[in-house]
């Protein structure tokens, strides 16, 4: 067979498969004989936009949660009031750790929030090593008196979520966060997902409280926008969260905030955040980190108060590659980056372009910059000197290069070599 042939002859065979496979996903409805694959419909659940669907709900998350094996609930497509908090509380089964594939499936079904009370619409909770969990396609909608939207806590000792994936998720109009992970939550994946409009933040990620550590996270394709805080927030000294092609605008403050430093941001987009702000004097930049942090390919655009791309105080090294930024209108005067540093602090800046305003004797490494050419720092004790081997060189108060066998411990040390 050559290759359409072949490509033919396998969609009839998916298109003849489909009717007893898609039917089961379509009305909600588990095959016969198949104990794994769990239907909302089959605990009660209307989704008729009236009927308060938290119990029905409740039910069928206990019933998905409550075995070893691998279940799959499929929530038919239609908007379930949630009147209540829907909680699936993660446990071990004796000696069995649930390390299961658990998926909840969405795909055109609303959580539709009709709580006042500051509650989260959905809590999921671990006290066990819970591996696995796939949440696909929801929607959650909050009429902005509940609490967060999804929340993902494992804040106690010994106690873990990994290997999960957020996909296709739509969080939106909440009080609190739309999305919250909490403590030892790690080794995950958020995909294709939009957090708008929500009170607090977009998304937040932190350690916890009581020493849950969250790491190796990884954002993918996601938006963040018409928040009432950030786009996305770093919290209790959260670190390594990564976002890669993601997309934050219109949010109150910072499209992202992390206070400690971020792993990474590639291909990312920061457009008119700080829309809380007076005006663009008033403003601040798209990306607000300490310590460290690495940029590569993300880009700034402003109109209105958002002033950087990126505002860092930097105590390790900040790396920007392929970055840059631009403003109109009220925000002409937008650049690519406000810095400081401790004394400490290095920045390396390769092929980007909008300007760079430091604040203090901070001088980074600039490489290809829009005036061509390499800029590294002049002073004598600048972390970014032109270093030729072990020689440092140096231009003294009185404009004269110095060069020193070493790092130079004054102003006037090492030897003249020019002027």
């Amino acid at each position: 067979m050559n290759r359409r042939e072949l490509f033919t002859a396998s969609a009839m065979t998916m298109l003849a498969a489909e009717p007893a496979f898609g039917a089961s996903f379509r009305d909600g409805r588990p095959g016969d004989g198949n104990d794994h694959l769990l239907s909302a419909s089959d605990f009660g659940a209307k989704g008729d936009g009236e009927t308060d669907d938290s119990a029905a709900l409740q039910r069928a998350l206990d019933a998905t949660f409550d075995a070893m094996g691998a279940k799959v609930l499929v929530i038919p497509p239609g908007i379930y009031n949630v009147g209540r908090t829907l909680k699936v509380d993660l446990r071990p089964q004796g000696k069995l750790q649930p390390t299961r594939q658990t998926v909840i499936r969405g795909h055109g079904a609303v959580l539709r929030s009709t709580m006042k009370d500051g509650s989260d619409v959905l809590f999921i909770e671990s006290h066990a090593t819970a591996r696995y969990l796939l949440i696909d396609g929801l929607s959650i909608q909050g009429n902005g008196q509940e609490g967060n939207g999804l929340t993902l806590d494992c804040n106690r000792e010994r106690a873990y979520i990994y290997n999960f994936c957020l996909r296709d998720l739509v969080v939106q109009g909440c009080g609190g966060d739309g999305l919250r992970m909490i403590g030892n939550v790690f080794e995950g994946q958020v995909f294709n997902s939009y957090f708008r409009d929500n009170k607090a933040n977009g998304a937040s990620f932190g350690h916890g409280p009581d020493g849950g550590i969250l790491s190796a996270l990884h954002v993918f394709g996601c938006v963040f926008g018409g928040n009432g805080q950030h786009g996305a927030a770093l919290i209790n000294k959260a670190t390594d969260v990564s976002f890669h092609g993601c997309y934050f605008l219109l949010n109150g403050a910072f499209g992202v905030s992390a206070s400690n430093g971020i792993t990474l941001l590639t291909n990312c987009g920061f457009e008119n955040n700080h829309m809380e702000a007076e005006n663009f004097a008033a403003g601040d930049a798209g990306v607000q980190l300490q310590v460290f942090g690495t940029l590569v390919g993300c880009t700034a655009y402003s109109i209105y108060k958002q002033t950087h791309l990126v505002r860092g105080f930097i105590t390790n090294h900040l790396v920007m590659v392929g970055c840059n930024a631009a403003g109109g209108g009220k925000a002409k005067g937008a650049r690519l980056a406000k810095l400081q540093s401790n004394g400490r602090g290095k920045a390396t800046i390769v092929g980007c372009q909008g300007g760079i305003d430091t604040v203090g004797p901070f001088e980074p490494a600039q490489f290809g910059e829009e005036r061509g050419g390499a800029r590294f720092g002049a002073q004598w004790n600048s972390t970014s000197l032109v270093r030729l081997g072990d020689y440092s060189l140096w231009v003294d108060r009185s404009g004269k290069l110095r060069i020193k066998n070493g790092d130079p411990s004054s102003d006037g040390d090492g030897s003249i070599v020019g002027t």
